[in-house]
């Protein structure tokens, strides 16, 4: 019989990984499935209980690796077997083995090999309000996540020729959406069709409103078809499988067809037939299990994203546009959680939450899952919007097999066309794509902004046209439902996943520093966690959660902590698209253990609002510049613009313009070219001589042109002043400061500038005993950026010189030798 350690060690990593969190079992090293498996052995449960959260289907995979017989039904037996006890066909399991027994559940689990396992979920009451019905027999009944894809996939190929690699989305996704429905309805189909008969008998028509109603309750979710075909009648006629695929999808009720339609499915029915597909990829769908018993909710999202990733890949399309990893939506939940978990608790609670950007559902999905867990008579009324047609499709499917209002879930651009307007939220989860352009919705936005400033969405400001990351961010916080002052009730909470490009783009004044201190000057932002990279399938940049709410604690009002995760991961087994990394549930723990424990770390730091925020000064100095007659910078003068345009502006037969050119030209011979005036005034009046010597019309434009190509730059030379007596600033010596809230814009002149510019001043601000008065606001504007990577950096200094020479000589000797090997 095997030892416990050798069944832990044909384990994988992640099935060991699950099990050290569920057992709470200390693991120095988690990358190394050695320790964790030796750690297991040392100081985890017995084997048996182990074993326990394992499915029959995995446990006699387990038997056929150690070479045991992986006969027998009972899962109590199989642990058995695995753990070396007494066992006997039909006799009783003691012990831990009872234990084991006692925690299989009644349908078979699913394995979930990638990524973190959410806690499994019970059914909603809503999607099996009806009286249970055995699932028809399937010849083919997935045993786990990756089986599914991967079948799919393989059985994608046999559409090669008449479609392209590119294009088998278009058949698969929906065929699998119509199946899914399909084995959903199984269960009350016979029902559904007998109530029609019944209301039909009564001179109904299936259009009616009440027949749409009863129908629904009879078939116990949010939708019913009418057809008494299915996928495995429809292959019994393959001559007429095209008319009557139609028919049959024509009789779901208006909210499944719906979906069905988004994917424009009609289109390949008719490609499909004239291919001579249609009925092999029916057959093949009618041949695979999908009812929610087999394959649950969250393991048929995944196998959605997976598809589409896959798809997405053979189009050279972001994958990341349409979903979120699970590990990454758990945290946002967690975070989005925390703080409300006392009265998320409460018998009969209803809440709302909205992803604007919802792609297939799965954040709509964790949300819903996580609330359950945590309070099974709770409901959580979820919504969504989504601009991809098929993802939508998904998402929608998704909602309505779940018992969800499907009605929630609408198609669209957020921005130019908000779904959900006029509504407000408890709750918003979102992972908006990251820099995308918005320059089809801009007259739309720039309208709303301008007319309706902070009554519409986008009264701070406008981000840059090529990243809308910051629109969705004031979408969503518009849709905060108000907090009650008197009892401090109401309030909304979200979590967003954006790219580092929102912390800090944009100087002060420009519209994503307006939005960043609107945010913060309002007090809405709790906190922003840096992620490891690496963990999206689109891209491997920094990303960041950003947790806002209007209804802050109070020992975090006026307060935002960062926190520093970018350390917090654990490779993945293989990688998927960019993402090779992923949170395991210890990352999430600890992330959310830090956010709610709300204190100062080496990956915490709380600071104040004022402390991202700026005042932006220009710093001008003095403009000094000597002017001399020399025949090189006469020469500048024929191309300063004011000169030529002259001869443009004084057209005619008497050439008036090309005379006052060359009139200037003699003028400025009169005076002597070796000569350089360190003073403007001085060299002035001697040009005035000279002009009036020649008896030249000296225009401004021209007198400006001759000043400006005859002079140079020159720290030796006299300050120019204006008419009022006033330096003249340098536009080539101007510069520019970031001077913080919180500290005086004097003192800090007087400590940072002054002493290396001592003529240096501030543009648009005059010193009143020796405080610094802003006169001009259009010179002086406030900035909010928030540059976490700052705050975390940790300087290493570079390697001794010694140490470097030591190793280069080092090396030298090893190429050395080397080549004495080659040479011999």
């Amino acid at each position: 019989m095997p030892t416990k350690r050798q069944v832990l060690d044909i384990l994988t990593r992640q099935e060991l990984w699950e099990l050290v969190d569920r057992h709470h079992v200390t693991v120095t090293d988690r990358r190394s499935k050695e320790k964790i498996a030796a750690e297991l052995d040392a100081h985890g449960p017995a084997l048996p209980e182990l074993l326990a959260g394992f499915s029959r289907d995995r446990l006699k995979e387990l038997c056929r690796e150690l070479a045991l017989d992986d006969g027998g039904r009972d899962k109590a037996v199989i642990i058995a077997r695995l753990a070396g006890a007494a066992w006997a066909n039909g006799a009783p399991v003691e012990g831990e083995v009872a234990k084991a027994a006692a925690t299989e559940p009644k349908s078979a689990q699913i394995e979930l090999p990638l990524g973190p396992t959410p806690p499994a979920v019970p059914p909603r009451k809503a999607a099996t309000n009806v009286t249970p019905t055995p699932v028809p027999p399937s010849p083919r009944n997935f045993q786990s996540f990756r089986e599914i894809t991967d079948f799919l996939w393989q059985n994608a190929e046999r559409l090669r020729g008449v479609y392209k690699p590119n294009e088998y989305d278009k058949v698969i996704l929906p065929l699998l959406v119509v199946r899914r429905l399909e084995c959903v309805l199984a269960p009350t189909k016979d029902k559904v069709l007998k109530k029609l008969a019944e209301l039909q008998g009564k001179g109904m028509k299936v259009a009616d409103p009440i027949v749409d109603s009863v129908l629904r309750k009879t078939s116990g979710v949010p939708f019913y078809n009418t057809s008494p075909l299915d996928f495995e009648r429809l292959t019994g006629d393959s001559q007429q499988i095209a008319q009557h695929l139609r028919s049959y999808l024509k009789a779901f009720s208006p909210n499944a067809r719906d979906i069905i339609e988004q994917f424009k499915f009609d289109e390949q029915i008719t490609r499909l037939d004239e291919g001579n597909l249609l009925f092999q990829v029916v057959k093949l769908f009618a041949e695979v299990n999908l009812h929610p018993d087999v394959v649950s909710n969250h393991v048929m999202g995944r196998v959605f994203e997976e598809l589409i990733r896959r798809f997405n890949e053979k189009k050279n399309e972001e994958a990341g546009d349409h979903y979120t990893p699970r590990e990454i939506i758990r945290l946002m939940v967690d975070l989005l959680f925390i703080e409300d978990d006392d009265v998320l608790q409460n018998p009969g609670i209803v809440r709302t939450l909205l992803d604007p950007a919802c792609g297939t559902g799965g954040m709509l999905s964790v949300a819903e899952e996580y609330l359950f867990e945590l309070n099974p008579q709770a409901k959580l009324e979820v919504f969504g919007q989504e601009l991809n047609a098929e993802t939508y499709a998904v998402c929608k499917s998704d909602m309505i097999i779940k018992g969800q209002n499907p009605d929630n879930i609408v198609r669209g651009n957020s921005f130019s066309d908000d779904g959900h307007a006029e509504r407000k939220f408890d709750y918003m989860l979102s992972n908006p794509p990251f820099g995308v352009d918005w320059k089809n919705v801009q007259t739309k936005v720039q309208a709303e902004h301008e007319n309706l400033g902070f009554a519409g969405r986008f009264g701070p400001g406008l981000p840059r046209i090529n990243d809308g990351a910051l629109l969705f961010l004031m979408h969503m916080i518009a849709k905060m439902k108000p907090v009650d002052k008197k009892t401090g009730e109401g309030g909304s909470r979200m979590a967003v996943v954006l790219n580092g490009s929102p912390l800090f783009t944009g100087d002060a004044g420009s519209g994503e520093s307006e939005i960043r201190r609107w945010i913060l000057e309002n007090d809405w932002l709790e906190a922003i966690v840096a992620l490891p990279d690496q963990l999206f399938y689109n891209t491997g940049i920094a990303t960041y959660v950003w947790v806002i709410t209007n209804r802050k604690p109070a020992h975090r009002k006026g307060k935002v902590q960062l926190i520093n995760a970018t350390e917090l991961y654990q490779k993945m087994r293989k990688s998927l698209g960019n993402k090779r990394n992923e949170l395991g549930a210890g990352h999430i723990k600890t992330i959310v253990d830090t956010f709610g424990d709300f204190v100062e770390s080496e990956v915490s730091k709380v600071f104040d609002n004022e402390d991202f925020g700026y005042r932006r000064i220009i710093v001008e100095r003095p403009l000094r510049l000597n002017f001399q007659a020399s025949p090189e910078r006469i020469d500048r003068l024929r191309e300063e613009s004011g000169f030529v345009n002259l001869a443009k502006a004084k057209k005619g037969a008497s050439g008036e313009g090309r005379a006052l050119q060359e009139a200037i030209l003699r003028t400025l011979t009169h005076l002597d070219a070796a000569k350089v005036y360190k003073s403007r005034p001085a060299f002035e009046a001697a040009l005035e001589a000279a002009v009036l010597a020649e008896g030249v019309d000296l225009v401004a434009p021209a007198r400006k042109a001759i000043l400006a190509a005859l002079s140079e730059r020159d720290e030796t030379a006299e300050v120019c002043l204006d008419a009022k007596g006033r330096p003249e600033a340098d536009s080539e010596l101007r510069d520019y400061e970031n001077v913080p809230l919180k500290e005086d814009v004097a003192v800090y002149f007087e400590r940072e500038v002054k002493p290396h510019v001592p003529d240096a001043w501030i543009a648009g601000v005059e010193m009143r005993g020796g405080k610094a008065l802003v006169v001009d606001e259009d010179k002086v504007k406030v900035g909010y950026e928030i540059p976490i990577t700052r705050h975390f950096y940790k300087y290493t200094p570079p390697r001794p010189l010694e140490e470097i020479e030591t190793d280069i000589r080092g090396l030298e000797k090893e190429i050395l030798a080397l080549l004495g090997e080659v040479l011999k």
